[in-house]
Order: structure tokens, then C-alpha cells, then sequence
């Protein structure tokens, strides 16, 4: 197990993409706090499958990363009962339209709170313990950074700020900590009416050049990789989308 007694935080870890992430992760041997804002229950299943394979491993923490002052708390505890952080995942993401004429203040509260301000925050709290572990960070960015998604300004915008961030973020930490970031395709239907469409479905993955969509343990086995199996890498985005991005 490559990560052995790693401790590693992982934002937005209840389900989804995060859950696949901390499943992979605590495969190979990490003990994870699992953040989570409203789904109390799938991280509670998610830490009894994961403690059924090895006991005391997961804990799980409740925030609002909208709530700036209490993201040096979720380092803090993760500290406090694992005695160390070796790794921070930025995964947690708010993800809905903002068409030109309809957006709000509050849409932009949102978006660029989860997507920006809290993994920048967090990320300025993990410094002093990561430096100590020479540890890293993986930011969960997205495709769409460089061809954006039609409709969703404000999600294109605080994407990008994110991807802007890992390259800073890299040069600043440098050399004790790496900042690399994780770009998904087209890996699961987002949770939202409007991507229901059958039409739509087809033609995102009639353009993705493996002709097919990711799943979850794809961007797991990935932020796997930068933090385990890269020491030689940092202020890098991989983009993990079957060709898409290429594709667009």
C-alpha cells in the first residue's frame, strides 16, 4: 500500500467523484477526513465500507466551505486526530447555469466560493503541515477551463481561477509542497434537469474521441498518481476526458 499511513483530506468526499477518490486513496493505505456539506448519510456509508476493510481509518467533518472561518478548522481537526496532513484534495464543487441576464450576486457567491475561495483558503491553512511532510495538493479543475461550457459563466470563470491557482500555487510552495490539478470530462451526468437530454448525452460523447463516457475511478487512479507515484511533477492539470478536450 503506496500510501501507508498517509493522511490526506479530501473536500466534497461523500459521493460521486469524491467518493471514488477517498475509495482509492484508502485502498492503498491513507487515513482520510472526509469533508461533507449536506450528505451526512452517504459519508456515514461511506466510512463504514471503508473502516469494514480497515477500522479507525475514516473520519468524517461537516462544513460549509462557504464559510471562510471555519476552513482552517477542517485542517486543524484533521491535525488533531491523525496527528499529521500529508496530502489536500480540493474536490468539493458547486456546479449549475449562469446564462448571461439571469445570473445573481448569490450565484457568484457560490460558484466562486466552492470552486476558488474555499481551495484557496484551505490550501493557505494545509501550508505549515504539509511543508512539514513535503505533501502536496490535487485541485479538481475541469475541462471546460479552455473551451467553455456554454451557459455556466460564472462556473467557467471560477474554473479557470482554479486552474490559474494551481500554477501559482506551485510556484509559491516550491520546493516542499506540489500543486497539481485534475481536469474531468465527461465522467458522470451532472445532477441537474437539464443534462437529461438523450440528444445532449449523444453528441458529448460522439465527440469524445474514445467514443465512450470516464467513470470515477478514473480521476481517482489519477489524483492516486500525483499524490503517490509524482514526485517530479507540479503546476501541471491533467485532463482526464477520453479525448474530449481535444475534441470540442
Amino acid at each position: 500500500m503506496t500510501l501507508k499511513n498517509k493522511v490526506i483530506l479530501v473536500t466534497g468526499g461523500a459521493k460521486r467523484v469524491g467518493a471514488a477518490i477517498c475509495g482509492k486513496l484508502h485502498e492503498q493505505g491513507a487515513n482520510l477526513m472526509v469533508h461533507y456539506r449536506s450528505s451526512q448519510n452517504d459519508a456515514q456509508i461511506l466510512r463504514q465500507t471503508l473502516e469494514q476493510m480497515r477500522p479507525d481509518s475514516v473520519e468524517l467533518i461537516q462544513a460549509d466551505l462557504l464559510d471562510i472561518e471555519r476552513l482552517p478548522d477542517l485542517i486543524k481537526e484533521t491535525v488533531r486526530r491523525f496527528g499529521k496532513l500529508d496530502a489536500l484534495v480540493n474536490n468539493a464543487s458547486s456546479f449549475f447555469s449562469t446564462p448571461v441576464g439571469q445570473f445573481t450576486e448569490q450565484a457568484w457567491i457560490d460558484l466562486i466560493g466552492s470552486n476558488l475561495k474555499a481551495p484557496l483558503f484551505l490550501s493557505q491553512a494545509a501550508v505549515p503541515f504539509l511543508e512539514k511532510r513535503h505533501g502536496c495538493i490535487v485541485n479538481i479543475v475541469d475541462i471546460h477551463v479552455e473551451q467553455p461550457l456554454k451557459n455556466y459563466v460564472i462556473y467557467n470563470a471560477a474554473k479557470g481561477g482554479l486552474a490559474a491557482l494551481t500554477r501559482s500555487l506551485a510556484l509559491e510552495l516550491a520546493p516542499l509542497i506540489r500543486v497539481n490539478g485534475v481536469a474531468p470530462g465527461p465522467i458522470l451526468w451532472p445532477e441537474h434537469e437539464e443534462w437529461i437530454d438523450q440528444s445532449l448525452r449523444k453528441e458529448i460523447i460522439g465527440r469524445t474521441l474514445l467514443k465512450r463516457m470516464g467513470e470515477p475511478e478514473d480521476i481517482a487512479k489519477t489524483v492516486y498518481f500525483l499524490i503517490a507515484n509524482a514526485p517530479f511533477i507540479t503546476g501541471q492539470i491533467i485532463a482526464v476526458d477520453g479525448g474530449r478536450s481535444i475534441n470540442l
